[in-house]
This record gives C-alpha cells, structure tokens and sequence, in this order.
C-alpha cells in the first residue's frame, strides 16, 4: 500500500520560511483554504489542515472528478473493452432519441473528443433540465457545432463518460477505481455523489481526503508506476496529461488557459493541474518534482484560484534548491507554530463605536446604541411568497444564534464573535462552521462556511431600522441552499423573547 515519506522541507532543498510565506500570503489575501499539501523529491514536506477541518475530513472535489473519469476510461482501454475512437452512441442505444434520426454531430462523437472537451455541446446539457434523465440529455440535447472542433467545458461529457464505466463494469465508477488501483489505498470512505438517476457525478461529485488527492497526483506524476507496478499504461496517462486543444479563449484564468488533454489541465509551469471550483488543485510541475495539493472555498473569491497558483508559483519555486540545505531550527519552529494555528478565519468587527455593551453577559463588544431593542427580540418575515417565517438574533458573551422558522419548523445556527463556532446546517444537515461581526455601517454580518459533501459559503446580512429587519442573504453552491438567497423584509410585530 502506498505511504509518504514524511520530511523537513530542507532534506529536499527547500527553506521552511518559503512554505510560511506561502501561508502568509494566501492568509493575507483572505483565501479561505482549508488544506496545503507539498510533496518534492518523492517526499511529503508539509501537510496542513485549516481548523475545524482534519486530515479525517471528507472534502468535495468538485471537477478533479474529471480527471478520475479519465483514469477510469484509460483502465477500460488497457482492458481491451474500449477504444479512444468509439462513438459514445455505441454503447447507449437506450438513450438516444425515440423519434427521428440522431443528429450526425452527435453520432460521429467519440470518446476522445469527450475526454478533450471538444463535444459538440457548447455546455452542460443536463442543467437545462435537471429533473430528466441526465445522460439521456446527452443525446437529446441539439447540438451547437461539428464534434471534434471547439473547446468548450462541458460537465456533461464526464458525467456520460462516468456512466458508461459503471454500465460497462456494473460496479460504481470509484469503487471500479479502488479495486484496479488498490495500491494506491484510497480512504474507504471516499465516494461519489449520484445523480438523481442513480449514476455517479463523474464530473463533479468526487468527495474525498486531501492525501487521497495526493496519492492521485503522485500516481499521475509517476505515469502510472507506482510501488514497482505499471498500474496503466503510461502512454495514456502521457496523453492525457498533453497539450492535446487550446483553451485560451474561454478559460477564466492564466493558469487555466495553457492547454487541455484528457480531462486534465496544463498550467504556466509546463505540468498538469487537476482542477475543481473552488480551489481544489492538484498541481504538478515536473521541472520542480513538485506535487502541491490544495482544497479551499474560492468561489465568493473573484480570482481566487489564480491567487494560490502565483503564491505557490512566487513564494516557493524561486527558492527550491538541487541539494538538501542545512536544519534551521528558528524558521522550523516558525513553520511548526503557523502549521498548529491553521484555521478557518472568523470575520473582524469593524464597528468603531467606542462604548461597549453594558451587558454584563456580553463583554467587550462594541454594537449600536439599538442594540438592546433588538437582541433576543423576534422580527416576522412580511414577504408573501417567503417560505420563511421569522428571524431571532440573540447574542451571548462572544457566541449568538441565529434562529428562524422555515415552513413552520423552527431551526437554529450557531456563530462565533471573533471564533468560529460548529454544528449542522439546517435543511441541509451539513457540517459548518460560522461566525459573525457588526460591520462599519452598523449591520451585522453571519458567515457560514458550509465544509462537508458539498462546499460553500452562507451569508446572511442583517440591518435593524426601528422596529424593522432588512435581511440579505447570499449563497454560492450551485446545486443547494436556493432559499438562502435574497431579500426578506421583517417587522417586529410583537415584542417576544427568545
């Protein structure tokens, strides 16, 4: 089974202090990361996980699923099941449409042209309609252009891809993995989610550990020969991870612009990056022997992704040495220090008022002079068509509570003033942990981070006039929490304790 050696980053040439500006500086930017892994030389130099997440934490992968379903194609090609150059309508007579002929676009589609993003769909065809089957979408969908030609990303071309690996083995596409792959000792509770069709997201759904994402990579950087095994067939991973289409015109970033292959990007470094929203990465760069794994809520972060590949690219690279460089103590103690203080960051009170709270249970907190007229008080949603009924701030020393009812069942969240507090969202059931502070015009902010199977931020903006609550609130997941997104208007039509 495939362990990492685990060493001081100067055993392999690089200075500690490098790996604490890296930190320093993604924390500086405010990017909400949640895991760093750095391997050089064959050798784990630094493993690091953002509090309350753990190395035991299961983390969405969200679109480095893609490059798993490539994995998975490759393993059937050296089975001798299938070719690059197949239709995908071969293997899917059941889906293609019922009445009159299946579009030429899609009948001369092949595997290959999947793998490289260069389908005849211009996006994802089963968000036009998630409700329908989604591989059907597939074949159903009317086309935009010839197959074969334009790059465009399309979520939709793994997704099929991932259900012709389980129609062709009967076996979910990652536990597929598991079995042919089983060196690499992937954590038993890794999984993919389903679509409502019960076929595994092979393009986004991907729940993992970080250092399962490192035994990817290394896999992958090693072209498939790991522990003296030939795992695939290194020909396929050397394509795969090739500058096979150009994406410069619609990539959203520099480093996402080099070139595609097969379900892998290349990036600025002459390597490859396996990418999921939000900042999960797995970057590769073979000129350096360098693997750095990251996972991370960048989504309410414009260029957020980008801000992790120039700190690793800025801070790191220019200082990596051939030969191994002597111990030191002063700069590995700093790097220890920052490693055991990692932490998703609370919000900062920016209220500037100069008195604080006369309670005596809430101390050292500055809050506006209403303060006292609305803690504690209920103030009921006035929006017709709201599902939601009312909203109940109450604070405590340095901890409060949201409360609020939602179609008549009451739910609770928990958050920090200056830390973070846990629990499970409502509706969701998901993991989180939030926090809140008053902001310089005197609204309150909550932010929750949402760190579970699906990965996002949850904010709820409050501003108390009189006897009157605007609430604002803003959600980034793409596929949950639609009702935590909007504007409520409330009132205080009864004054009521909680």
């Amino acid at each position: 089974m495939l362990t990492f050696e685990k060493t001081s980053p100067e055993e392999t040439g690089i200075p500690s202090e490098c790996i604490t500006h890296l930190i320093d500086r993604l924390q500086k930017r405010q990017i909400p990361m949640h895991s760093l892994l750095l391997m050089h030389c064959g050798k784990l130099i630094f493993e690091g996980y953002y509090a309350p997440l753990t190395a035991t934490s299961l983390h969405r992968m969200f679109s480095i699923s893609k490059s798993f379903t490539s994995i998975a194609i490759g393993l059937l090609i050296d089975e001798g099941i299938i070719s690059l150059e197949d239709p995908i309508i071969k293997y899917f007579p059941e889906k293609l449409p019922t009445q009159g002929d299946i579009h030429p676009w899609i009948a001369q589609m092949t595997i290959k042209d999947m793998l490289m993003m260069r389908t005849c769909h211009a996006s994802t065809t089963y968000k036009l309609d998630m409700s329908s089957d989604w591989v059907a979408s597939y074949f159903t969908t009317p086309p935009t252009h010839p197959s074969g030609t334009i790059f465009h990303y399309d979520t939709s071309a793994a997704h099929t891809l991932c259900a012709l690996v389980e129609k062709l083995t009967g076996q979910n596409m990652l536990d597929y993995m598991k079995e042919k792959l089983q060196i690499l000792g992937f954590s038993k509770e890794s999984y993919m989610i389903k679509d409502p069709f019960g076929v595994s997201m092979g393009g986004s759904g991907l729940v993992a550990l970080p250092i399962d994402m490192m035994k990817f990579g290394y896999f992958i950087a090693h072209r498939g020969f790991v522990l003296g095994e030939q795992l695939l067939s290194s020909s396929y991973i050397d394509m795969a991870v090739s500058p096979l289409t150009s994406n410069c015109v619609t990539a959203p970033l520099p480093s996402e612009a080099q070139g595609y292959g097969l379900q892998f990007w290349r990036n600025e470094r002459n390597g490859f990056t396996c990418y999921g929203m939000g900042g999960q990465l797995i970057i590769f760069l073979p000129e350096y022997q360098l693997i750095c794994v990251t996972t991370a809520d960048t989504q309410s972060v414009q260029g957020g992704n980008q801000q992790i590949y120039d700190a690793l690219y800025e801070e790191l690279l220019p200082y990596i040495q051939e030969q191994p460089l002597p111990r030191n103590e002063m700069t590995e103690k700093a790097l220890n220090k920052m490693l055991s203080s990692l932490a998703i960051k609370p919000l900062i009170n920016t209220f500037t008022l100069d008195t604080p709270t006369k309670d005596t249970s809430i101390k050292n907190i500055c809050v506006p002079e209403y303060f006292y007229n609305i803690n504690g008080k209920t103030f009921y949603v006035q929006n017709e068509t709201s599902d939601f009924q009312s909203f109940c701030v109450l604070f405590k020393e340095n901890t409060g509570t949201l409360s609020f009812t939602h179609k008549d069942t009451p739910y609770t969240i928990s958050f920090g003033i200056g830390l973070m507090q846990t629990g499970s969202f409502p509706i969701y059931n998901l993991q989180y942990a939030a926090s809140g502070a008053w902001l310089f015009d005197g609204t309150f902010l909550i932010k929750v981070h949402i760190i579970d199977a699906y990965v996002s931020t949850v904010q709820f903006q409050l501003s108390f006039q009189n006897d009157a609550l605007t609430l604002f609130m803003t959600k980034k997941e793409e596929s949950l929490f639609h009702e935590f997104n909007g504007h409520l208007y409330c009132k205080m039509q009864s004054v009521k304790a909680i």
